[in-house]
């Protein structure tokens, strides 16, 4: 625990790439195995079941402390970060041996099924007995977040150092539901079963928003093929041993929330791997993303769901034919390989769709094809390199997205609640509302788009003016105007406005507008495609 702690303080006290891959290269090397792979399961976000709510570590810290329970909470919302404050309030006797890493973890895994008298018993010992960085470090834990600027890629390139096998192989390697409770360090990462790997999906490929001004003078449209970027989901479909498995790009098994699927077991070959975007279809349309999430949020999919929203895989890279890995092929070899196995199955009632491909003489062709996008339900184009390889998160040079423009309204600031980390006393999370017969109606929240200077001057307007508090939120006078950008839209009956939008920010402060010169709700319907 100890030497994690210390792992974790060297991380979080430095921005250098280098120093951190060093960092994680000599812990790999010199933790107990044990030690290390659970290192790879917290950085990797395997991290296990919260065993005890936050309500009750607040709740047993402020007892602890002897503080009255509201200036606990006042001390939390000041710190912005409940492991953190816990461990700077807590008075500590301290240990020269505090229990390992996996052994720590296998006591909090434990706790689960434990009373509440004794998870407070075997927490608050803890508290106790660690020293302060311990103490943050088994919070963390406890809380499940360790948000200390190291990504997947990074910490893979370290474990990839430390071992001596290749850095591509060892992400491959990491993907999949294991857990340390099923595998070892042996078995996971430096001998592994290749029974093992027969679910696991590859690394997903990422593309860099592109720059268009420097971009489109240096590159010839000869050599990028063109597709839409489609509104769903990103997954991958695997088809090996007679089984199927569907994996979003969040590393979740989402068989059972799309069954339809499993048909193409049946009707492509044994070795199958391809990428591609989970989108509603029904009657040769599109559908939009908000369906998208009806299918999504629910825990049990019912034959009537299934035909009122039915969902196809839109296919745009093949990754795997044969049980032959296709990655290191060009893209246009690839994407040949998946339209002559589309046709296997397009006669057939199958749920999948093949993305088109276009190639254009200049990129004013290209720009011309983006503005279709809304039309085609897409959120613009991709730009893929011909002879592009399919390598592992997000790699500048071959993959590029040219997002459409996005919609803008301009709405009214009602509410305003705290930030959390460096901004935990300022207000920085908005809420917005448009007019509606006379009326305020809240539409959306957003929290980017404004710099540190508006946020200071907005803070204090907030200070300046609110007229109701609800905890952390504070409702304002309706006096300011803001632009607020997003890149869908869809109904919904579950928001009080009956729209929901996607990815809202504010993308300018509107000093020039009067709150009666915002829009209405009907503006907002009036962009529904």
């Amino acid at each position: 625990m100890r030497r994690f702690a210390s792992l974790i303080e060297t991380l979080d006290a430095t921005n250098k790439t280098n120093k951190k891959v060093n960092a994680l290269t000599t812990y790999f090397k010199e933790a107990p195995k044990k030690d290390a792979l659970w290192a790879v399961a917290l950085l990797s976000h395997r991290r296990p079941s919260r065993p005890v709510t936050t309500t009750l570590l607040r709740a047993w810290a402020a007892e602890l402390t002897g503080l009255p329970k509201w200036l606990f909470e006042e001390s939390y919302h000041i710190v912005g970060d409940l492991a953190e404050t816990i461990a700077l309030l807590v008075q500590k006797k301290g240990t020269s041996n505090p229990p390992s890493l996996s052994k720590c973890i296998e006591k909090i895994i434990l706790l689960k099924s434990q009373t509440d008298k004794k998870k407070k018993e075997y927490i608050l010992s803890q508290w106790i007995s660690l020293n302060r960085l311990e103490c943050f470090v088994f919070n963390k834990i406890l809380t499940g977040g360790f948000r200390i600027g190291v990504s997947q890629k990074l910490m893979t390139r370290a474990l990839s150092r430390a071992v001596q096998v290749d850095e591509m192989i060892l992400a491959h390697r990491l993907m999949g539901l294991w857990t340390p409770q099923t595998t070892s360090f042996e078995r996971l990462i430096l001998r592994p079963n290749p029974e093992d790997q027969i679910s696991q999906p590859y690394p997903f490929l990422l593309a860099h928003p592109i720059k268009e001004r420097v971009f489109f003078k240096k590159e010839d449209t000869k050599q990028w093929n063109i597709e839409h970027k489609w509104d769903g989901m990103r997954a991958q479909l695997i088809l090996r041993k007679g089984n199927h498995f569907l994996w979003s790009r969040g590393e979740e098994l989402i068989n059972d929330k799309f069954p339809e699927l499993e048909v193409l077991k049946n009707l492509l070959p044994e070795g199958t791997v391809i990428d591609g975007e989970l989108i509603p279809f029904k009657n040769g349309f599109i559908g939009n993303f908000h369906d998208l999430q009806k299918r999504i949020g629910r825990k049990t999919v019912s034959k009537k769901l299934r035909e009122d929203i039915p969902i196809f895989l839109m296919a745009y890279d093949l990754l795997e034919l044969n049980g032959q890995d296709l990655r290191e092929n060009p893209l246009w070899e690839r994407q040949e390989k998946l339209a002559s196995l589309f046709k296997q199955v397009k006669s057939l009632d199958s749920p999948l769709l093949l993305s088109k491909v276009y190639q254009f003489k200049n990129w004013n062709a290209v720009l011309i094809e983006r503005e279709q996008a809304n039309k085609k339900r897409s959120e613009g184009l991709m730009i893929k390199h011909k002879e592009s390889l399919y390598g592992v998160g997000r790699k500048k040079g071959s993959w590029w997205k040219w997002k459409s423009d996005p919609k803008t309204i301009d709405a009214v600031l009602t509410y305003a609640m705290r930030g959390h980390g460096r901004r935990t006393n300022l207000y920085t999370d908005y809420t917005f509302a448009l007019w509606h017969k006379g009326e305020l109606i809240t539409f959306a929240k957003a929290y980017s788009g404004l710099t540190d200077t508006e946020i200071k001057k907005l803070d204090h307007f907030v200070k300046q003016n609110t007229i109701d508090r609800f905890g952390p939120v504070r409702q304002v006078t309706p006096l300011l105007v803001f632009e607020i950008a997003f890149e869908g839209i869809a109904p919904s009956p579950r928001h009080k406005s009956g729209i929901a939008v996607r990815f809202p920010r504010i993308s300018r402060w509107r000093h020039d507008k009067k709150i009666e010169e915002a829009n209405s709700l009907d503006d907002l319907k009036a962009m529904l495609p």
